[in-house]
């Protein structure tokens, strides 16, 4: 068995130079071939690329399919990722789509009560935010109005957009608003179109959560969030944000205003509705009610 193996490799190794060499040979003659600059040698050139390119496809056809392959790979990711961006614009536009139904409908409302009158006790003065006391345990500003501009306790503040807090606090020529994010700050609301009542509470987030919902299957986001005026604490009709879904699927409120730039607020001088006591007073007016026939009842025997 030593002596076999020993002659194999005694005749294999003189025939790999063998090859070696006639390779190298035709490789340099290859090269001196295409190197020569001669009209002949061009067209015998010629000649060979006629006669062995053409018949290369076949070898060529694996590199050119590889080719085509990743091309398409490329391609098909291009589309996953429009396809992808797409859906993202089209969940968006639904999005719009909803709020504009909704600014439409209340349009039409507000087209048809233009004529309404107003509380005209309701007015406002605006005042400059002068600090911030923000913290994890406590959210309020302090504004350059007090009681020397007729600030009362309890009347809301907002940045002209929506509701920022209340006034909490009142001094000669400062006052204290406790923002909605605050977590003393609870504020009964009214979530449109669907007319459910909800408690907006402060949790010292951005998007305070929306508890003591009547009905959650009715609440979608993007639905208006305005203050119900339940309490007397705050006007009714007062903006306050939009319902929006957390991670964990929990109902908060995007808040319409802008906390990250609270530069002036408005205080709404809001000296509640007069308490209506007699019933039959504004229904009917005393002359009226004086001047009205009275039809006697016989007694039932």
């Amino acid at each position: 068995m030593a002596k076999d193996r020993s002659s194999s490799n005694d005749f294999g190794r003189p025939l790999r130079r063998i090859m070696l060499a006639v390779l190298t040979l035709v490789l340099l003659g290859v090269f001196l071939l295409w190197r020569i600059d001669s009209p002949r040698v061009e067209r015998f050139r010629a000649q060979i690329t006629d006669r062995i390119v053409p018949n290369l496809d076949w070898a060529m056809a694996p590199v050119t399919g590889t080719v085509n392959l990743l091309r398409d790979y490329q391609s098909y990711q291009r589309l996953t990722v429009q396809n992808q961006e797409l859906r993202s614009e089209l969940r968006k536009m639904q999005t719009w789509k909803e709020a504009a139904l909704q600014l439409e409908q209340e349009n039409a409302r507000l087209l048809d009560l233009n004529k309404v009158r107003l509380d005209p006790r309701l007015t406002y003065i605006t005042g400059v935010v002068l600090a911030d006391s923000g913290s994890p345990f406590r959210q309020s500003v302090l504004l350059n109005v007090g009681a020397r501009d007729g600030i009362v306790e309890g009347w809301a503040t907002v940045d002209g957009i929506g509701l920022v807090g209340r006034i909490s606090g009142v001094g000669q020529d400062t006052a204290r608003v406790i923002l909605v994010t605050d977590t003393s700050s609870r504020i009964p609301s009214t979530i449109q179109p669907s007319g459910q009542r909800a408690i907006i509470a402060g949790d010292n987030s951005s998007a305070p959560p929306i508890d003591f919902l009547e009905n959650p299957d009715l609440v979608r986001p993007g639905d208006r969030v305005i203050s119900s005026g339940d309490g007397g604490v705050f006007p009714a009709g007062l903006l306050i944000g939009q319902v929006a879904a957390d991670p964990g699927g929990r109902l908060r409120v995007r808040l319409a205003a802008d906390f990250e730039r609270l530069e002036f607020l408005r205080v709404l001088r809001d000296h509640g509705a007069e308490t209506v006591t007699e019933g039959g007073t504004v229904i009917l007016d005393e002359s009226i009610r004086t001047a009205a026939p009275v039809i006697p009842v016989a007694p039932v025997e």
